[in-house]
Order: C-alpha cells, then structure tokens, then sequence
C-alpha cells in the first residue's frame, strides 16, 4: 500500500484524510465552505482567506476552522 498519497490532519477534534499535496483552500472547499465564510488556522496561526491556496498541508498538522469576527 502507498501510504505517501495521502496525509491526516487533526480538523478541530476529528481526524480528516487529504490527499498528498493539498492546500488549505482545498480543504476548506472539500468541506462545502464558502471561503469567505470561516476563518482558518494551522497550528495555532491564523491563515488569511488570501493565502490558503498557499498553505500546503503536512501530515499531522492541526487545522481550526472558525467563523469570522465581524461587526464594531
């Protein structure tokens, strides 16, 4: 079995399986989420919706999926 062709990430308290090679984007659309509808983090750092397309995702890696803080 090729264990390299997928990863898991820790997806707030479940594990999720992702292809090898995918992005936070990816994710965040394999979900059925808007972009502009959740905010992101991996490993405790926020991910600006502008760079989740940027942000490959490694095996093991802890991913937090919030909404938005919007209003004054």
């Amino acid at each position: 079995m090729d264990t390299t062709s997928t990863i898991t990430v820790r997806l707030d308290d479940r594990l999720q399986a992702l292809p090898a090679g995918s992005t936070l984007a990816d994710l965040v659309a394999l979900l059925g989420h808007a972009p502009q509808a959740v905010g992101t983090a991996v490993d405790g750092r926020f991910v600006p919706r502008e760079q989740r397309a940027a942000q490959h995702l490694q095996d093991q890696q802890r991913v937090l999926l919030f909404q938005p803080i919007v209003g004054g």
